[in-house]
């Protein structure tokens, strides 16, 4: 399984930035970026981002982009 998740933060300290979740083989990568010239750097996850990425991943089951199997993997990466 393969699948990554993005969106928009606005932190009134940072600014803007962007965040993506990348989930591949039971593992997920977290990553952000503060602008169009920039270099992805690590990120960690605040609650709100789990939310918005269980927000996001269960938006994505019912039009069929991703499994049920597939949401269940992802609800136990938040687990771990």
């Amino acid at each position: 399984m393969s699948i990554e998740f993005g969106w928009w933060n606005k932190d009134p300290e940072e600014g803007k930035y962007q965040v993506l979740a990348a989930i591949h083989g039971g593992n997920i990568e977290w990553t952000r970026k503060q602008g169009h010239h920039t270099s992805w750097a690590v990120h960690q996850p605040t609650e709100a981002d789990w939310e918005k990425l269980m927000f996001e991943a269960e938006k994505r089951v019912p039009r069929r982009l991703i499994s049920p199997k597939q949401f269940d993997a992802i609800k136990s990466l938040r687990g771990r």
